[in-house]
């Protein structure tokens, strides 16, 4: 299932006589939804890597590292948070989510506004890029204004891409996937060139990561992070002439099969990639987000939580749950429900959230999870009976076992993943029943 995005700018973006003029379509800024919103202008000072790395989030919007054929594609969603502006992508394939962080050290000029739009990045914008040298000042703007010096006739180009459901989910599922990664290995200088140009090209080669002394060491016996087809970081490899360090982000429980993070750090900026655990898998289906949407106070916590939002670049969940009058459990449970609809990301570097919108509407959003859809669907229908620790679940293809503390399923969708992709949906509603149960009891 998908819906239909039409992007609508004043004129395609353009690198003319040493200006980069991003043209924003629709976007939401501090004062709501814009037509074309205006968000900095500017020098970049590190023009450079900054027009590598833009080229870079590009190029994974374009990519479908899965079954490689020509497809879709969607321009990048850039966020101006006031001290920083982030682009982010999604590979076609949905297993590779991309993003820049132009942070405060790289930018010198204003902010006009804070929010979200996406920007144009068209065939001759990435040949100007690609031409950027070391020396090439660049004055960037982020809005339709500062299109003025290249564009005549002031003609809207039109963008009509189809936005499929798991590009949004894979959002919500990589900002809850992340905030569960520690810092596993960590790399600075030439070691970071070497390691990187030492991976295996090939996409479909699988290997594990482990931080020895200095170096990071590959290996195809489990270790601290997974990579699941290096060839997924292909994108780094342009930007190794820049690279200050490298950082590799994994579970805290180590020797899994899971997602990895592996994040560059740029002169003034960071470039991140996010591969999902399998390359034949998108991050749409981890079920990552299902525990914390399963509860009943989650969509109205979202709705407080939602308002309290400013375009911070790090959303501090003390505060939030400060000024919300809500638990910390359940502020984090409002801002899974608010990644559903794009509202939230998460920086691995800094352990924050980071607040942006995505066009997306709420009901859209609540057909976004079916596992959730169906948990909800057998607690109506009286299906879920508890004992103690344990459910007996009873569904057309017969009774369900379950166990509440492990959150274990005698049905074939859980012994086929053993929750490597989130609990089933005989666990969520027997855990819908059993917090229902405790609460009617308190």
């Amino acid at each position: 299932m998908a819906t239909t995005q039409t992007y609508s700018y004043a004129a395609p973006s353009a690198l003319v006589d040493g200006r980069l003029g991003l043209s924003t379509s629709g976007g939401t800024a501090l004062g709501g939804p814009v037509a074309a919103p205006r968000f900095f202008s500017g020098i970049v000072t590190e023009a450079a890597s900054a027009a590598a790395a833009l080229l870079g989030v590009a190029d994974v919007a374009l990519a479908r590292y899965h079954q490689p054929r020509p497809g879709w594609t969607r321009d990048p969603v850039v966020t101006c948070s006031g001290d920083r502006l982030r682009f982010e992508s999604f590979s076609a394939c949905g297993g590779v989510y991309a993003r820049l962080d132009v942070l405060g050290a790289a930018l010198d000029g204003e902010v006009f506004d804070r929010g979200t739009t996406n920007v144009d990045v068209n065939g001759p914008l990435r040949e100007a890029l690609a031409r950027v040298g070391a020396r090439d000042p660049i004055h960037l703007g982020v809005g339709a204004e500062e299109l003025t010096v290249t564009t005549l006739d002031g003609a809207v180009v039109e963008k009509k891409v189809p936005l499929p459901e798991r590009w949004l989910r894979g959002f919500a599922e990589v900002q809850v996937i992340a905030a569960g990664m520690d810092l596993r290995g960590e790399l600075s200088g030439m070691n970071t060139v070497r390691f990187l140009r030492s991976l295996p090209k090939r996409a479909t080669a699988d290997l594990w990561v482990t931080q020895v002394g200095r170096d990071l060491k590959v290996s195809d016996r489990p270790g601290a992070v997974y990579l699941a087809g290096a060839g997924r970081l292909a994108t780094l490899m342009p930007l190794l002439r820049f690279a200050k360090s490298l950082k590799v982000y994994g579970p805290a429980d180590t020797g899994q099969v899971a997602a990895s993070a592996w994040e560059l750090e740029l002169p003034g900026m960071r470039y991140t990639l996010a591969l999902s655990p399998q390359r034949w898998r998108g991050f749409s289906g981890e079920g990552a987000v299902l525990a914390d949407l399963a509860t009943d106070e989650a969509e109205g916590d979202a709705d407080l939580v939602g308002m309290l939002l400013n375009f911070e670049p790090e959303v501090e969940i003390g505060l939030l749950a400060d000024r919300s009058g809500l638990p910390p459990t359940r502020v984090r449970a409002a801002l899974t429900q608010l990644g559903t609809a794009g509202r939230v990301g998460y920086d691995l570097s800094e352990a924050a959230h980071f607040h942006r919108e995505l066009p997306y509407d709420r009901e859209h959003v609540r057909q976004l999870n079916p596992r959730l859809s169906s948990a909800k669907a057998l607690v109506e229908a009286g299906a879920v009976q508890i004992d103690g620790d344990s459910a007996r679940v009873v569904t057309e293809s017969g009774v369900r076992e379950v166990r509440l503390d492990s959150g274990s399923c005698t049905c074939p969708w859980w012994w086929d993943h053993r929750g490597s992709r989130g609990p089933c949906k005989h666990v969520l509603a027997a855990r819908i029943v059993a917090r229902a149960s405790v609460e009617v009891a308190g």
